[in-house]
């Protein structure tokens, strides 16, 4: 039981609550998320079970697609719209769809975010939220994020509808909130979508009344897709059946002749994953194992 569960999350459960449920269904603790989710968010949030769990890391960090709603007017202390307002003004005029494109081309590339307040990042030891849970402040690290495409969908009133792909970490509140103090307002983000993580889209996932539909049927674990699945966004190498025995006992290998694009990378046998491996960091003629998939588990 080793694969990968293309989940869609749905509002009102933590990604921590999912993963929960899912160690239930399939009756395994080998379960691990993807990339966290607020609970008011629902999305793609691909669950790793078994074997799978191992390549975690390497999905969290691919790309993600996001479908935001941004309100001008009003700023609250979470960013989004269940936080306490902090700051208003009334919106008397909207801007224009050619105001906002220009604004939008001033985020586009690689930007500097600052966390917001009401996040998990780590100062000192200690959570943002649980500084801002005790009404205290505290210096926020400052981080750069590449926000790869950022097009307006929509204009109603004082709603901007807009599609978003960007790096790992990015915080789509703080964006929406940056977007509006470009703009000349307060704003805050309204609502908010995942619709793509890595090469997991909204046509691949699951629900949960899907998922337990098929474990009344005992056939739940058909819903998994294969760990390779997950990898996409890394090169990969094919070896021989000499060679795939020497990667299964997790040995050190001279680098491959051809030109690898990513690295790490992923090492195959007869298109069956074994392993990712990476350029060894003090030996420049080897590469060396990460992760080892066992054939039978």
């Amino acid at each position: 039981m080793n694969g990968i569960l293309p989940l869609w999350k749905p509002r009102g459960m933590t990604s921590h609550d999912c993963v929960a449920k899912i160690r239930r269904l399939f009756r395994t603790k080998k379960v691990g998320h993807t990339g966290t989710l607020d609970p008011e968010v629902e999305g793609v949030l691909p669950i790793c079970i078994g074997q799978a769990t191992k390549i975690v890391p390497y999905l969290t960090d691919t790309k993600k697609v996001y479908i935001a709603e941004l309100k001008l007017g009003s700023t609250t202390d979470t960013e989004d719209a269940h936080g306490k307002i902090i700051e208003q003004k009334e919106v008397i005029w909207i801007p224009s769809h050619e105001e906002i494109e220009t604004v939008l081309n001033r985020f586009k590339g690689q930007i500097v975010q600052v966390p917001p307040m009401f996040s998990a990042v780590k100062v000192n030891g200690k959570k943002l939220y649980e500084y801002a849970r005790a009404n205290e402040t505290v210096d926020r690290p400052k981080r750069k994020v590449n926000i790869e495409q950022l097009q307006l969908i929509d204009i109603k009133e004082n709603r901007i509808k807009l599609k978003i792909t960007c790096s790992k970490g990015t915080y789509i509140r703080t964006l929406c909130v940056d977007i509006g103090k470009a703009l000349g307002y307060p704003a805050h983000m309204s609502d908010l979508m995942r619709t793509e993580t890595g090469s997991f889209s909204v046509e691949d996932t699951v629900t949960f009344e899907q998922l337990e539909e098929k474990e009344k049927l005992q056939q739940h674990t058909d819903l998994l897709l294969p760990i390779i699945r997950g990898l996409s966004h890394l090169d990969h190498y094919s070896v021989n059946e000499e060679v795939s025995k020497k990667v299964l006992f997790g040995q050190k290998l001279p680098k491959p002749m051809i030109n690898l694009k990513t690295n790490p990378f992923i090492i195959l046998y007869q298109k069956e994953i074994l392993a990712i491996y990476q350029e060894h960091p003090d030996n420049s003629d080897q590469i060396k194992p990460v992760r080892v998939f066992p054939l039978d588990g």
